[in-house]
């Protein structure tokens, strides 16, 4: 009888953590309203990350300003989806124009990213909509930022990005409690994958 007290005590204490690091309705939503940038560099060396970076500045150059014009996040992936190959083309130019003979591939995909806390916002460790770019194997250090709401911060921010998300979105990344969340569901994901 003792060990069925433990068994269903346990099992009670497992569901209670299960249901505090599933993602809230709000969790979700940041997940679909959001979309990523996540530029891969050809190697660790200096100059593959310089070129990652030149490269991270013109694409937003580039291109940031018709996301900005997106309405949704479903619209900036349809520009995004439809402009692929142009975004493909325009990297190939400007590594060639920086002195890069390495290749580069770009996609839109979804990717898993862990919890990321940017100067006054934190986005929770989930899977994301993303641009991604590889340069060459893509073995260096990467980058990443928000494309849409358009935040990557210094190249093509948007005062009012934030206000792209809903009043329940800003309060689940601006709110410090949601930290720790965050924390806890990368890890028992991470712990499954």
């Amino acid at each position: 009888m003792n060990r069925n007290i433990i068994l269903s005590a346990v099992m009670v204490l497992m569901t209670v953590m299960f249901i505090a690091v599933m993602p809230t309705e709000a969790e979700g939503a940041v997940y679909e309203d959001t979309v990523r940038l996540h530029i891969l560099a050809e190697s660790d060396s200096a100059e593959d990350q310089a070129v990652k970076i030149a490269l991270r500045d013109a694409v937003l150059y580039e291109f940031g300003a018709r996301l900005a014009a997106a309405e949704c996040a479903e619209d900036a992936r349809t520009a995004l989806g439809d402009t692929v190959d142009e975004i493909e083309d325009f990297c190939k130019g400007e590594l060639s124009r920086l002195g890069h003979s390495g290749g580069v591939s770009v996609s839109l995909t979804e990717e898993w990213y862990e919890t990321r806390e940017y100067a006054d916002f934190t986005l929770p460790a989930g899977v994301y909509s993303s641009l991604k770019i590889v340069i060459g194997e893509g073995d260096g250090q990467n980058w990443w930022c928000v494309m849409y709401p358009p935040m990557c911060l210094d190249v093509a921010c948007d005062d009012d990005a934030q206000d792209r998300y809903t009043d329940e979105e800003r309060v689940l990344i601006s709110g410090n409690g949601y930290r720790a969340k965050f924390k806890i569901l990368e890890l028992i994901s991470s712990a499954f994958s």
